[in-house]
């Protein structure tokens, strides 16, 4: 696996594939850097070196050029993260691109326009990926939240540097962790995961079964399987389509040595609002007119034990609605836990939009082992799929 420490980029102009689709406010402010912070390792490291970079992004989904997703309006955030000035060019192809490309001086940085202005970079357009090629030396796609679609510049362009291309820090270090939890990770592993519901992980399940020794299954789609061992579980949410899938799972799971671990009791509440009256029950004997919310105390402390005995711990979904603060303590109840444990030498990754919103939302960023920086393209790998952006270096 190639990555950047692999290369000397003196005199060399890598382009970075970039993962800047960043959230903006009315005013076109950026309101979470994150994405940017997690790249700058790979940039210093080429402007160290003695090299330029020439950074391209998409961002939002425009239909054409539309104005208000043009990478223009995040320059002057990215030069305040990086501390070196960065020049920007009104196209991502074509002579002003190719112009401004030639005359980058080592040290120097230059932004594409947003790729996605041209229909083409979805499509895989090869024409369109070796106009992208002409503009650097080396190719270093640093972008693990598009890793998994084969677009022009995350798998096609790929092909136009067949000795020189490499993975960036971010996409290396996001690729190490999921194959410590999917591979070489030091054994209990666990796997915890919630969310509403069951369907969006059936994947994930199946495939990390083989991995892990201990599955945490929490948040909605819990009801699911409690109603399929026969459980009452009262107005919460529920795949009924799916509790044949549900005790399937738990078969699977009891044939391969799997210890599921579900929630016993929950906060209930008579109305999904934070203001609702609530009780703790029984996770199976929830009454008609009340639905489980969070987790309840009992569940909360079995979870924390777990949590504790385990080395590698993979972590994939709330476990309530944490955004409603009356249901959000058993998600920093587990926050807390993983963190404990990784303060004592276990390996922890968090990864999916929900998890990682708590995460940030409650502290934890700094308190776990990795945060992964793609939620589709992370879901992905741990279905087992092999993304195409990765697929692209490693060919």
């Amino acid at each position: 696996m190639k990555t950047i420490n692999d290369f000397n980029f003196e005199n060399q102009k890598a382009l970075i594939r970039v993962d800047f689709n960043v959230p903006l406010n009315d005013d076109f402010e950026v309101t979470d850097t994150t994405r940017i912070i997690a790249a700058k390792p790979t940039i210093i490291k080429v402007l160290e070196d003695g090299g330029s970079c020439i950074l391209m992004s998409h961002l939002g989904r425009p239909k054409g050029r539309q104005d208000e997703f043009s990478l223009r309006h995040i320059v002057n955030k990215v030069e305040d993260v990086l501390g070196v000035e960065v020049k920007f060019v009104e196209d991502c192809v074509g002579p002003d691109a190719e112009a401004a490309a030639r005359e980058l001086k080592p040290g120097e940085i230059l932004m594409l326009e947003n790729l996605r202005f041209h229909d083409e970079e979805q499509k895989g357009d090869k024409v369109f990926a070796e106009a992208l090629s002409k503009l650097g030396d080396i190719y270093v796609n640093d972008a693990f939240g598009t890793a998994h679609r084969a677009h022009a510049s995350t798998t096609i362009v790929a092909e136009f540097f067949p000795e020189r291309k490499c993975f960036g820090g971010l996409l290396a270090k996001e690729i190490e962790s999921i194959k410590k939890v999917m591979e070489t990770g030091e054994k209990p592993v666990l796997a915890v995961l919630g969310g509403a519901k069951v369907s969006s992980k059936i994947t994930i399940i199946e495939n990390i079964l083989d991995k892990v020794d201990h599955l945490i299954i929490g948040g909605g789609m819990t009801f699911t399987f409690i109603k399929a061992k026969g459980g009452n579980i009262g107005d919460s949410i529920c795949e009924d389509d799916k509790i044949d899938l549900a005790l399937d799972i738990l078969k699977q799971a009891e044939a391969k040595n799997v210890v599921v671990h579900l929630p016993v009791d929950v906060l209930a509440a008579n109305a999904f609002s934070n203001t609702a009256e609530t009780q703790v029950l029984d996770v199976d004997k929830i009454p008609d007119g009340w639905q489980g919310l969070d987790a309840g105390p009992k569940t909360i402390e079995n979870f924390h034990s777990v949590v504790m005995e385990c080395k590698t711990i993979l972590w994939n979904g709330p476990l309530g609605v944490f955004e409603m603060e009356n249901y959000s303590k058993g998600t920093i109840a587990l926050g807390d836990a993983i963190a404990e444990a990784t303060k004592n030498g276990a390996f922890s990754l968090v990864g999916g939009g929900d998890s990682v919103a708590a995460v940030k939302q409650f502290g934890f960023e700094n308190k776990v082992s990795y945060v992964s920086t793609g939620g589709g393209a992370m879901l992905e790998s741990l279905e087992g799929k092999t993304l195409p952006g990765i697929a692209a270096i490693l060919d």
